[in-house]
């Protein structure tokens, strides 16, 4: 805008609420053009949604996709969006006039492929229906941060860049780090829990790396985790309760700040229970049909515990604890009655495993203990050890998967549906 020659800036929600005869200047794409003979319509949408722009006499219009600016008067009519629209504009292209895009955007649906949503991600996130998607992604963050800070946590971010795997036996990506190996960050495990002794309370928004060969509907490479971790705990129930805390508070800032989206795509969003349902791993076995000897829950089991907690407690959550010791992460903390299971869970979210969580060891003896038990050398994990030598308070925490948590929202049939620009076995671009 030149100051004294264009009014400021009107977005496409606004334009509802201008009265009629009101000069307007809105900026957006062309979403799409129909160009009849005495008259042609333009629809601009910018991050707000659709505004209608009525061009008369024969005047060619840029084509779909290409930024424009519209000066002109706005009026009223029922049929535009929000029941106003623009006349008398001067229509100027702010860019080069854009390519065809590989989809119709305009159209209300995009009826293609996935790989065809991937390849073109550049511009079929501009889709509204795909916007809203993100606009869900955007308004959990919000809430996740939101929830933690008004409970006393710090925000912090940990390296990427390692020295050692922080899941023995799990798949790292190997990196040259000025001529010596190092690997990208599964998660901040060990960094948030060494934190958990500076602040006592922390978290995290950032991605991490499974350099895991899975080629599923449900697995990435590259994911956005949302950790927690909190010193002071009685056992893992604290944990339990801090993360019922933050799902309530991602679900009501997708109310706050998503209500759009929500209704553009038609979702059911969950109620978070005051008290999450909670299952021994012993009894999640019995009802999900599994062997007692499972180590763990196979995409199956989930799928029935979701349907159970639904039909038994009228939630889309469900909290599985007390998995076996061996088959958790070496800084799980044993149950002191029963060392054999473990005060770790997941938090399943109408039938997927969305969440990790566990209260972790705390005393340097006790780790230097497990790895010996576990047949891990003591040199990888050094620096991280070492720091429960000098005073670790009891804690424990957790890590959302962002992705997840959006495709179980949305009902996505894949997680790359939801995922910005995936990283998986087969993808390395856009």
């Amino acid at each position: 805008m030149t100051s004294g020659h264009h009014p400021p800036r009107t977005h496409a929600r606004e334009l509802a609420h201008v009265p009629t005869g009101t000069p307007v200047r809105l900026q957006g794409w062309v979403h799409r053009r129909r160009e009849l003979s005495a008259v042609s319509f333009l629809i601009l949408r910018d991050r707000t949604g659709l505004a209608q722009v009525v061009v008369k006499g024969q005047i060619e219009l840029p084509p779909e996709e290409t930024p424009v600016e519209v000066v002109g008067t706005a009026v009223a009519n029922p049929q535009a969006p929000g029941g106003v629209e623009v006349v008398s504009p001067t229509v100027i292209a702010l860019s080069d006039h854009a390519d065809t895009p590989a989809v119709e955007l305009w159209r209300p649906r995009l009826d293609t492929g996935l790989p065809t949503l991937l390849d073109h991600a550049a511009t079929t996130w501009r889709h509204p229906r795909q916007r809203a998607v993100w606009e869900l992604a955007a308004a959990s963050l919000h809430g996740f941060r939101a929830t933690l800070d008004a409970s006393g946590y710090t925000e912090v971010h940990s390296p990427k860049l390692v020295e050692s795997a922080t899941e023995s036996g799990a798949s790292v990506f190997e990196v040259d780090y000025f001529g010596r190996p190092a690997y990208l960050a599964q998660s901040p495990q060990f960094y948030k829990q060494i934190l958990v002794g500076i602040f006592e309370r922390v978290y995290e928004v950032g991605p991490v790396f499974r350099a895991e060969p899975h080629d599923t509907v449900r697995h990435l490479a590259e994911y956005v985790s949302l950790d927690v971790e909190l010193g002071f705990v009685r056992d893992h129930h604290d944990v339990i309760d801090a993360l019922r805390d933050v799902l309530a508070g991602m679900v009501e800032a997708i109310h706050e700040r998503a209500g759009h989206a929500v209704e553009l795509l038609g979702l059911d969003v969950p109620r978070v229970p005051e008290r999450l349902p909670v299952l021994h791993f012993r009894e999640a076995l019995e009802i999900a049909g599994a062997p007692a000897d499972e180590p763990d829950l196979a995409p199956a089991h989930e799928r029935a515990l979701g349907a159970w907690a639904r039909a038994e407690h009228d939630s889309d959550f469900l909290i599985v604890h007390g998995y076996p010791t061996a088959h958790r992460a070496f800084y799980s903390h044993p149950d002191p009655e029963d060392p054999q299971w473990s005060r770790s869970f997941d938090l399943i979210f109408r039938g997927l495993e969305l969440v990790s969580g566990a209260q972790r060891l705390h005393r340097y003896a006790d780790y230097v203990r497990t790895l010996e038990e576990r047949g891990y050398l003591y040199a990888p994990y050094a620096s991280y050890v070492e720091a429960f030598r000098r005073g670790i308070p009891p804690h424990g925490g957790f890590a959302i998967g962002l992705e997840r948590w959006v495709g179980r929202l949305t009902g996505a049939a894949n997680i790359r549906e939801v995922t910005l620009f995936p990283r998986d076995l087969h993808r390395l671009a856009p």
